[in-house]
């Protein structure tokens, strides 16, 4: 199958290529990028007007499956991951069961295979069952297609395990993602803990909570070499001492959110449960300083933190509710509307984030336009306007604090391994 995409604007960050080309593809791989480019033989895609790139990547999903199908399965995921540009996500371990062993590792891939239509790369879970206490069997969960090590949803709350974890993978050149938490300092806690949480009557989450986690993290990090990355860093502290590990050599990333990015804890006061996520929406403060993270380098990478949940879990008293957002089919139209058109993100730095950014973390050769590697392309349309409408997404989850917001600049087409699985609204089926 031959597929020619026509006269985009293709942004290459690795390649730093910004200009008018044309890609292509052949039986999955990419043969050629560039001008006035002709096939008698291929379909044409025409992409004039549009922004190509290479697929973007979500290192950060949880797709549910297995145990919890009724928030999501890997068919509803990554068709939804399709929706939202995505070509390649990494799926967090908190299933059930956990992906803590080869034969979940291997069921989850192999799912995926069969019923997904991007690619998905399971994360096995630092401790067994994520209970924080033992170590998982790291080169099991590797053989078996895991690609790093999370207890996501949960911190390792001590601080000899997490050390263990370091010292095990540094052995295989992979990241632990750590969820950053100190559980006595969230106990109990709604919202981020300032002016609104008392306003509002919520019981409130210092940024501090965050922070110590990092703190202890970057500093065990330190002391055995191994590779952290930070998930959903979200407060002006992580971002120093973040920037404070890269300026040491430390090999120490992190990712954002598009929410963490663009929504404030005023918000909280409509009682959405929607709003309601982990770590928590904070102050302008801490926005600011993640979008001045962003523009100087410190931040690796946008991630989801796709997490799906049934309605009933959410249609509840704020306090009762789940935690999570709905992310994967609103992100990039988020970041295009909020950060870029509003000249306070490039264009071509967005495109690194979600591309060259996220492959690097994981050590994926992933992210890039060069003939011979795997067709994987994002296509924008960065003129087109829609309403999120929760009731259209293809995920499950409909837990979306920016439903009914009017964004510009979409993902108009998925292309995984030189298939065409979305376009213009819809997924392509088999």
């Amino acid at each position: 199958m031959k597929l020619l995409v026509k006269g985009g604007r293709v942004i290459d960050p690795e390649n730093k290529r910004d200009e008018l080309l044309d890609i292509l593809v052949e039986d999955g791989k990419i043969t050629r990028v560039g001008k006035s480019l002709k096939s008698k033989d291929a379909e044409t895609l025409d992409a004039a007007g549009k922004i190509v790139c290479p697929g973007f990547i979500d290192i950060h999903v949880h797709l549910r499956e297995p145990g919890f199908e009724y928030k999501e399965d890997l068919a509803s995921g990554t068709r939804a991951a399709a929706a939202g540009g995505f070509t390649t996500v990494g799926c967090m371990p908190n299933t059930s069961p956990v992906i803590d062993n080869m034969a979940v590792a291997r069921f989850v891939r192999e799912r995926a295979q069969r019923s997904g239509v991007v690619n998905v790369l399971p994360i096995g879970s630092i401790t067994k069952k994520q209970a924080g206490d033992e170590l998982s069997e790291y080169a099991d969960l590797l053989a078996a297609g895991c690609v790093a090590f999370s207890d996501d949803g949960r911190p390792v709350s001590k601080a000899g395990v997490m050390r263990n974890a370091l010292e095990y993978t540094k052995m295989f050149g992979v990241p632990v993602l750590s969820h950053s938490e100190d559980l006595n300092l969230t106990a109990d806690g709604q919202m981020h803990e300032g002016y609104y949480s008392t306003y509002y009557g919520l019981k409130g989450i210092p940024a501090a909570a965050e922070e110590v986690m990092v703190a202890r993290d970057i500093v065990l990090a330190r002391l055995t070499g191994g590779q952290l990355h930070i998930c959903h860093a979200s407060t002006a502290g992580a971002m120093e001492l973040i920037r404070q590990a890269k300026a040491e050599g430390l090999n120490v990333t992190c990712e954002v959110t598009p929410h963490h990015l663009t929504l404030s804890d005023e918000i909280v006061g409509t009682y959405d449960t929607d709003t309601k996520v982990m770590p928590p929406l904070r102050s302008q403060e801490h926005i600011a300083a993640l979008r001045a993270a962003l523009l100087e380098g410190t931040i690796d990478c946008i991630a989801t933190d796709h997490a799906p949940h049934h309605l009933e879990s959410k249609d509840c008293e704020y306090n009762l509710a789940a935690v999570g957002i709905s992310g994967l089919e609103t992100a990039v139209a988020v970041i295009m509307d909020q950060l870029v058109s509003q000249n306070l993100l490039p264009l071509p730095e967005m495109v690194r984030l979600f591309t060259t950014g996220p492959a690097n973390v994981m050590g994926l050769a992933k992210g890039r336009l060069n003939a011979g590697d795997t067709a994987n392309i994002t296509i924008i349309d960065p003129d087109l306007t829609k309403t999120v409408t929760p009731q259209q997404f293809y995920s499950k989850g409909k837990n979306t604090p920016f439903k009914g917001m009017q964004l510009t600049g979409w993902p108009w087409a998925t292309i995984v391994a030189g298939k065409l699985v979305y376009i213009n609204g819809r997924i392509i089926e088999e």
